[in-house]
């Protein structure tokens, strides 16, 4: 019985783990994601300062 408890209680810090793995993958994705939308937002900006300079 002990080596059963032992076996099921690793079981479990393996799917901790795998899930701690899950959600640090989820938050690099979400991450890059959104520093992705910033950088395509302030080259959008600058463009049109850009645009805007040329102009005057």
């Amino acid at each position: 019985m002990k080596i059963k408890s032992s076996k099921i209680f690793n079981e479990q810090e393996g799917q901790g783990s795998a899930e701690m793995i899950l959600l640090i993958g989820a938050i690099i994705i979400i991450v890059i994601l959104v520093g992705n939308y910033i950088f395509q937002v302030s080259e959008g900006i600058n463009e049109n300062l850009k645009e805007l300079i040329e102009k005057e």
